[in-house]
């Protein structure tokens, strides 16, 4: 399996879906929007967006089955391949008028993850990444930031939208970042704020709640990039265990702030 050229013919299936999703933002409607659950919104681009890369990844690689966030295709036991697919990371971006949201698309072989794009769409930014062989930018090879501590570091964080339990404990992680970095921010949408860590512009980024298909191709990027990634436990089980950590060497800092104030 030559994953050099795979992650080419993704980042071109991104991008010619990206321009879909550009051209839909124009006319978009919120009156399109339906509710999944509490603030957890899909409409007709999100759809539209997923059924054309399932069609797209199921040319480039047949045998795979796939974990997508609308539920178009499905992975079955015996598969060793499988897509992960978020059509339009930043969703609730998308339906304001906010720009910055993304493709996200991860290719994960049994238990790990071996390929991943993030197509930027507003800024026509590809970022992509297969294991062993680097991260890129638009082709160009990306690295983390070279900061070494978390004074000089900028940390990209998310917001949960519904299960609101450990607020507090939160809130307590932000009110340490906000003294101890150059500032915290909060983008809407993961799989971009993966990209940017990878690429340098932030030094580190956290969030709970999260489901695979936002972060399973970026962490992989922030990986290639040189960059780390664990989950608050200080584990691997950072694409479906709902939380995560990345960073650059400043790391062990960051993690040390997060994992403190966590604790129950």
């Amino acid at each position: 399996m030559n994953l050099q050229e795979i992650t080419s013919q993704v980042s071109e299936l991104a991008r010619q879906t990206g321009e879909f999703v550009r051209k839909a933002a124009a006319e978009f409607s919120r009156d399109s929007i339906e509710y999944k659950g509490l603030n957890d919104m899909v409409s007709y681009v999100d759809k539209e967006s997923e059924i054309r890369l399932v069609e797209g990844l199921k040319k480039i690689l047949p045998e795979a089955g796939f974990i997508a966030e609308e539920g178009t295709g499905e992975k079955t036991d015996n598969q060793e391949f499988a897509w992960i697919i978020d059509p339009v990371d930043g969703t609730t971006n998308y339906m304001h008028g906010v720009p910055v949201f993304a493709i996200s698309i991860a290719l994960q072989q049994n238990d790990k993850i071996i390929l991943g794009v993030v197509y930027e769409i507003n800024r026509d930014e590809c970022f992509a990444a297969w294991l062993g062989g680097g991260a890129y930018l638009n082709e160009s090879p990306i690295k983390v930031s070279s900061a070494k501590h978390l004074k000089d570091s900028l940390i990209a964080t998310g917001f949960p939208y519904y299960d609101f339990e450990l607020m507090d404990n939160y809130i307590n992680i932000l009110k340490e970042l906000m003294q101890k970095s150059h500032g915290l921010r909060r983008f809407g949408a993961a799989a971009v704020d993966l990209a940017y860590t990878a690429c340098g512009r932030f030094e580190g980024f956290f969030e709970y709640n999260l489901k695979p298909w936002d972060v399973a191709a970026g962490t992989l990027i922030v990986q290639e990039a040189g960059g780390f990634v664990r989950d608050f436990k200080g584990g691997n089980d950072f694409v479906f265990g709902r939380e995560l950590i990345a960073g650059c060497e400043m790391f062990s800092e960051l993690e040390e702030v997060i994992t403190r104030n966590w604790k129950m």
